[in-house]
């Protein structure tokens, strides 16, 4: 169901500084203020979430998979701020590999078209992976740690953060402790996650204003998370929880 969604987004609104499609993510009070370069101001809120998930792991000089690159922002900032060897980004939508690649490709990041739940990679190549905002698209999950576990070297690392209805959070839970990984850390980061919504929301608007044709932009919208979207309202109900997961091989 999501594929051609994400397929038609690529293939339509090709604004380079619209590079992340997460809902976005404020620190908490103890995380530390993360400093940006000023092109990266405008995407500050999914740029964290990214950032704090990935510094979960010292990834310097390692070999990193983005599992749900999308429209490649998140590869393009842990290359350029936290130095890995290279990082590789895949994605189930191949117009978001062909806009990423356009406009982040270099020697230390690529990406390429491929399904979570049947990784076009070789055991043991990664040290280190990475999924953002996407396993709850996913046909199977257990199938997509499977891989994820052939593909890890041994020592490595799943860093994982997701959005689940509170009902579906035990089933994660579950799924993730019988995946065959270590769980090394859990966090619920729903308060986060709204933050960053609400403080977000003036640039989602204006992307939304100038890039999405009136009659779709109720829909989008929705599609987006902006404050007062059914998303937004279900996280601060608690029908909706947003977990952070560190997981070791």
């Amino acid at each position: 169901m999501w594929k051609p969604v994400y397929e038609l987004l690529a293939l339509k609104f090709k604004v380079k500084d619209w590079s992340f499609m997460n809902y976005g993510y404020e620190p908490s009070e103890n995380e530390p203020f993360l400093e940006l370069q000023a092109k990266d101001e405008i995407n500050r809120y999914p740029i964290q979430l990214y950032h704090f998930l990935a510094k979960k792991v010292d990834i310097r000089g390692l070999k990193i998979l983005d599992i749900g690159s999308g429209r490649g922002g998140g590869a393009d900032y842990i290359s350029r701020y936290l130095k890995p060897e290279k990082i590789t980004g895949l994605d189930i939508a191949s117009n978001a590999v062909k806009l990423a690649n356009k406009y982040f490709k270099s020697e230390t990041v690529e990406f390429m078209q491929g399904s979570a739940e049947k990784l076009p990679f070789p055991d043991e190549v990664y040290d280190v992976v990475i999924n953002v905002e996407s396993s709850h698209t996913y046909a199977s999950v257990p199938t997509f740690l499977t891989e994820v576990k052939r593909v890890l070297r041994k020592g490595g690392y799943l860093l994982l953060a997701d959005i689940r209805t509170s009902e579906a959070v035990d089933l994660l839970q579950q799924q993730i402790i019988s995946c065959g990984l270590q769980l090394i850390s859990e966090e619920d980061i729903s308060r986060n996650i709204i933050r960053g919504i609400e403080l977000e929301e003036p640039i989602k608007q204006k992307r939304i204003k100038e890039n999405i044709p009136p009659g779709l932009q109720p829909i989008f919208s929705q599609f987006a998370g902006v404050t007062g979207s059914k998303a937004h309202i279900q996280l601060q109900s608690g029908q909706l929880v947003y977990k952070r997961f560190v997981l070791n091989y």
